[in-house]
């Protein structure tokens, strides 16, 4: 069904004109919107996510060769104490040596 009402026709075009304006609007206001959170991400001093990964690997890298560390240092601490106690046990099964007094 066809009208031929010039009033409902200029109605329908200000319609569409405006819901092409509130378009462009919605557009222009995320563009603004986007501009101002990636100013103020940048005053915030944040990270980029693939540095924060980067320097999470290396930590992790660097807590493992911490614990291996901790690991040869222990059994070297017991390979250590170990060997003081056959050098002391040594000590106590060695006859007394005399020693010679000099007597004037």
């Amino acid at each position: 069904m066809q009208t031929d009402n010039r009033f409902l026709d200029d109605l329908a075009k200000v319609a569409s004109g405006a819901l092409g304006s509130v378009s462009g609007v919605k557009h222009e206001v995320e563009v603004r919107v986007q501009q101002q959170l990636e100013r103020l991400l940048a005053r915030m001093n944040l990270v980029p996510r693939e540095e924060f990964d980067t320097m999470k690997a290396v930590a992790q890298a660097a807590r493992e060769a911490q614990i291996r560390l901790e690991a040869r240092v222990a059994t070297l601490e017991a390979r250590l104490a170990a060997e003081d106690a056959i050098a002391a046990a040594n000590r106590t099964d060695a006859p007394p040596q005399e020693f010679e007094s000099e007597q004037p």
